[in-house]
């Protein structure tokens, strides 16, 4: 169940804590409004820049576009966080990727590209085993063509969505309506 909303209040760039401010205004400039997870988050200007700054070494790392949104999907479906599925799913089809791909990764599927399905299949051995990987499962993402680089960039790709994922789902942070046409609920077991 998500956090009651008067626990985390939607800051605005008046409410918020003075610390979180600048990255409230970046958000702002950079998407031309305020997401409601970037306010709730302003509770904590240090959760809010760090998360940013992970972000932001992740989007310049060697992964391809997307590859990384592989990862971040992977990661948000998994830990069942509906805005990062929504604000990812958006991406993707910005990106131009394929229907089927999107809907397998919305529904934790197998992916038919061999390639994108070696950086899902390794983001859950990483997750599983907590980094420690069988050495069979590194050697299959590294002959999907990923380097040793791309394995460590994983890593910094998962402790980035994690912890966007935890935070937005404590936070219980809505999907903005400009992402409500792509809103995820997980699959009920």
């Amino acid at each position: 169940m998500p956090a009651a909303p008067h626990v985390f209040p939607d800051h605005t760039l008046d409410t918020a804590p003075a610390g979180a401010r600048p990255t409230m205004e970046s958000v702002t400039r950079h998407l031309g409004h305020l997401p409601a997870a970037v306010g709730r988050l302003a509770t904590s200007p240090e959760l809010l820049a760090g998360f940013m700054k992970a972000n932001a070494l992740f989007t310049a790392s060697t992964l391809d576009p997307l590859a990384r949104e592989v990862l971040v999907l992977t990661v948000a479906t998994r830990n069942q966080c509906h805005l990062c599925v929504a604000m990812h799913t958006a991406e993707l089809h910005r990106l131009g990727a394929d229907p089927e791909l999107v809907a397998a990764l919305r529904g934790a599927r197998p992916l038919a590209d061999d390639r994108l399905e070696a950086v899902r299949r390794f983001v859950l051995e990483v997750l599983a085993t907590a980094g420690a990987v069988a050495p069979e499962a590194l050697t299959a993402f590294l002959d999907a063509g990923f380097t040793p680089r791309n394995a460590l960039e994983v890593v910094l790709g998962i402790g980035t969505y994690t912890m966007s994922t935890l935070a937005n789902r404590l936070t219980g942070a809505p999907v903005d309506p400009q992402l409500a046409a792509h809103a995820w609920e997980p699959a009920t077991a």
